[in-house]
């Protein structure tokens, strides 16, 4: 008898690279039913494939704790071996992931990774040529690693994971809702892992105060967890009411989705706020500084006339942005006005808008 067809997903790395992977999942666990799908990463994204689909599984591996080293990614390619997988998809190719392939290529498994076109990301922050072509999408890159197993995703047909009309809202505190149908709802999301990606706070301020005045109905759903978003979080919401911390009152991703499900328009950095609100169909007004969109990080299906940046000779700088800033003052993030960010919610928020 021939053995059921199961497919292992890797992708550990930073939570934007995994969110990233949920649309291209749901695609292939659509288009191939009878294939079964477990995705392995860090336990924080359980949330996000746990009821994805019917056969979509989730396995959660701690690589900095039980299978830390060596000795711990054997202890995990055992686990993984007794699963008797048919095809492994490497969406991550890094060490450690490849050193799981290496074993799973031992044993005879059919086994695909990831391009992530390094030579053209170096051309692409490198500066060596005026032109900057923008490079396959990672939702592209993970899509070519599983035709090549076999299984070619026609047409992804991901959308959100939620029904049309959004999330549950009765499943947040009061704080939250109802929403009433005079209402904007606009979240902001303005801190990233890296300075090179963190728009000014005190010009993110102005952005709020500009908006607030533009739609006085509007309601300001904050979006962070840190010493620095608790500061300035608390700091705007003393001296505007209609603001909400939002991720001090909630307590779980899903909670926070559920929520993002329901914004009329979310402003963040490219970060992982920009890939969870795509998750939701919420569209994005993403503000780039060091990186840039080319680089293939936008988020799912949203639109790149929504992205807010300055051209400069010397940006895009870096991939991820991490690296410090060569001429001291991040001219790619000071030289973007509120009114840039503003301009753009506004296209959104205006009906009939044909963008």
């Amino acid at each position: 008898m021939k053995r059921k067809q199961h497919i292992l997903v890797i992708r550990f790395s930073a939570l934007g690279d995994v969110v990233m992977v949920v649309p291209v999942v749901y695609s292939l666990a659509m288009q191939y039913p009878d294939v079964r799908i477990t995705v392995l990463s860090k336990p924080i994204a359980r949330p996000l494939f746990d009821d994805l689909a019917p056969n979509v599984s989730f396995m959660e591996a701690d690589l900095k704790g039980e299978y830390h080293g060596v000795k711990g990614l054997n202890s995990l390619y055992r686990r993984l071996a007794a699963k008797q997988f048919t095809h492994v998809a490497d969406l991550h190719n890094v060490l450690r992931s490849g050193y799981l392939r290496l074993r799973f290529n031992i044993g005879r498994f059919r086994v695909e990774h990831i391009n992530k076109h390094r030579s053209a990301r170096r051309h692409l922050v490198g500066h060596k040529k005026p032109a900057k072509q923008p490079l396959p999408t990672s939702f592209d890159n993970y899509l070519e690693v599983f035709a090549k197993l076999g299984f070619p995703i026609h047409q992804p047909s991901f959308t959100s994971i939620f029904p049309p009309e959004g999330g549950n809202l009765n499943l947040l505190p009061a704080i939250i809702g109802p929403k009433r149908s005079w209402e904007q709802w606009i979240g902001i999301a303005p801190f990233a892992a890296h300075p090179g990606k963190v728009y000014p706070p005190e010009k993110m301020e102005q952005v709020v105060r500009q908006l607030a005045q533009r739609y006085p109905k509007a309601r300001f759903f904050l979006f962070g967890r840190g010493p620095q978003e608790e500061q300035y979080f608390d700091q705007w919401a003393k001296v505007l009411p209609q603001c909400v911390s939002a991720s001090t009152h909630l307590e779980t991703m899903h909670q926070e989705l559920i929520l993002m499900s329901h914004l009329d328009v979310m402003v963040s950095m490219d970060s992982a706020n920009m890939h969870l609100a795509s998750l939701t169909a919420t569209p994005v007004v993403s503000v780039w500084g060091a990186t840039h969109p080319n680089a293939g990080f936008l988020g799912w299906k949203q639109s790149p006339a929504n992205a807010v940046g300055v051209d400069l000779e010397c940006r895009p700088c870096s991939i991820f942005g991490q690296k410090p800033c060569k001429r001291g003052d991040y001219a790619c993030l000071n030289g973007i006005s509120p009114e840039m960010i503003v301009d753009k919610v506004t296209r959104i928020l205006t009906p009939n808008n044909s963008d």
